[in-house]
């Protein structure tokens, strides 16, 4: 599934969610990010995401889509950070 992941944290928590994330997918901008999870990849990172924030203040919003094919990404301005990624 292709995963686009958002949040809007409190600042003490940051790094530890950045970080994360990183683990999964790829940074594309402040605040978001997006890339190909597996079903088990999408639960342990959920589940770390949940360990992490404050359900009371913090917010994670994760859209699910099929496929990276089934969204369509404009870009206006520059581009943060490139979602590609080459080994």
């Amino acid at each position: 599934m292709y995963l686009i992941v958002v949040y809007d944290i409190e600042v003490p928590r940051i790094d530890k969610v950045r970080a994360l994330l990183r683990r999964y997918l790829f940074w594309v901008q402040n605040s978001v990010f997006e890339g190909e999870a597996s079903e088990s990849a999408y639960a342990a990172m959920t589940k770390e995401l949940l360990a992490i924030i404050d359900q009371e203040i913090d917010s994670v919003i994760i859209y699910r889509l099929k496929s990276q094919d089934s969204a369509q990404r404009t870009v206006l301005g520059i581009e943060k950070a490139m979602s590609d990624f080459v080994v």
